[in-house]
């Protein structure tokens, strides 16, 4: 199976008995459109106004439609935007470095 990365970053999967698997990126971006609107403020201390938003979540663009043998890692989003894609994966089990950063992942998560 061909493991293709639709994120803008590489990914370090790391394997049973330590090894990491990295997947560079393909080039290509799979994302979900958002609309961001504004829904008020609020205040952090005394003269701190935070604004506040609320989303909405659009079209997937930039993700292929299946192809035999080919399996696409992408964004939780994405793969969450695509319930009824089983040939799509996001990050999961994350590990972070000593100072919490995320350096890859031991799995990817799938719809089902």
């Amino acid at each position: 199976m061909e493991l293709v990365n639709l994120t803008p970053h590489a990914i370090n999967l790391h394997l049973p008995a330590g090894r990491v698997l990295t997947i560079p990126s393909s080039g290509e971006v799979a994302r979900v459109a958002t609309e961001a609107t504004e829904a008020g403020e609020i205040w952090a201390g005394r003269c701190n106004p935070v604004p506040i938003i609320t989303q909405t979540f659009g079209e997937v663009c930039g993700l292929p439609d299946p192809e035999e043998g080919k399996f696409f890692i992408v964004s939780a989003l994405v793969r969450a935007a695509c319930p009824g894609r089983y040939d799509l994966g996001s990050p999961a089990d994350l590990v972070r470095d000593d100072a919490g950063r995320i350096i890859g992942c031991k799995a990817l998560e799938v719809n089902r």
